[in-house]
């Protein structure tokens, strides 16, 4: 055969292989040439989450690290998030959660919807004050807590003092002050503690709530429409907004198995602390795809 007829012969053969190799299940579905398809190139890879809100900390509980800060140190009044550390040392204290109480005009707030001279229990009144924010619900609860609304204010110090939160203060149980202040490093030390509390677990998630005021039926509903979002696994949460404070969110979710909390605060816009939140979420799964597929690729 000349050289000419050889080389023919070795091409058509090496077609008709390629051909072969190509339409054989067994080699499009290695593991190996699947993942590596997906692998991102690290010159593309998101490294930070687009948050808008001014003060911004995302921390995993899973592993105690800090994923993401944003001024994390920066002082600022933090609204109704006040509410965690009302209702953390109230729980604490372990008063009966079916006893009445009764809301008086001691306990007049504005922002409020709650009938003044209504009695509800104690657990009523965590509910309303953890899901919807209720700023008469909490000063009943703090006016109740052993030795009155002041000791219970030295209460909520002395927990932030003993969690590490160095640069928080409280004045009052609702955080309608502007004297309500703290940090994102020291809110994500509250969410922690607050996290590990079943009354704070609870009703924090609740998805709404109705009372009776005698003949009619009041209804409540979250501040936060995330969790009513089944994509979410909330453990706790928590919303706030005042002018000084602007829209403010403390959240411990599981992503992807993994126990996150997000503090967002100084959001200016109606949804951006929700919208941040989706992002941050968002951002981790691609993190966490970027880092489990090529470890897959490699294991096959």
């Amino acid at each position: 055969m000349s050289a000419q007829g050889f080389g023919l012969t070795a091409l058509t053969w090496i077609g008709v292989l390629s051909v072969t190799l190509a339409g054989c299940p067994a080699a499009a579905a290695h593991p190996v040439a699947r993942y590596r398809r997906y692998v991102p190139h690290p010159r593309h890879a998101l490294t930070r989450p687009e948050v808008r809100s001014h003060e911004a900390l995302v921390y995993d509980a899973t592993r105690a690290r800090v994923l993401y800060a944003k001024r994390p140190a920066g002082l600022t009044p933090i609204a109704s998030i006040t509410k965690l550390m009302t209702t953390l040392v109230v729980a604490e204290a372990r008063q009966p959660l079916w006893q009445r109480l009764h809301v008086t005009r001691a306990d007049w707030t504005p922002y409020s919807h709650l009938p003044i001279g209504i009695w509800l229990t104690r657990a009523q009144l965590f509910h309303l004050a953890l899901m919807s924010s209720e700023n008469r619900a909490a000063r009943t609860l703090c006016r109740n807590y052993p030795g009155g609304l002041a000791a219970c204010v030295r209460a909520m110090n002395a927990k932030a003092w003993a969690l590490g939160m160095r640069h928080t203060h409280f004045v009052g149980p609702t955080g309608l002050s502007r004297r309500d202040v703290s940090t994102a490093d020291d809110l994500a030390k509250l969410a922690l503690a607050a996290a590990h509390n079943p009354i704070i677990r609870r009703y924090s998630t609740s998805t709404g709530y109705t009372i009776r005021v005698g003949r009619w039926r009041l209804p409540y509903y979250p501040t936060d429409p995330l969790v009513r979002d089944r994509r979410w696994h909330i453990v706790i949460q928590k919303t706030g907004f005042t002018d000084p404070a602007g829209q403010c969110l403390v959240l411990d979710t599981y992503i992807d198995h993994q126990d996150v909390i997000m503090v967002l605060m100084h959001s200016w816009g109606k949804y951006t602390r929700t919208a941040d939140a989706r992002r941050i979420r968002q951002w981790l799964q691609r993190q966490l795809r970027q880092t489990r597929w090529p470890r897959v690729a490699a294991r096959s």
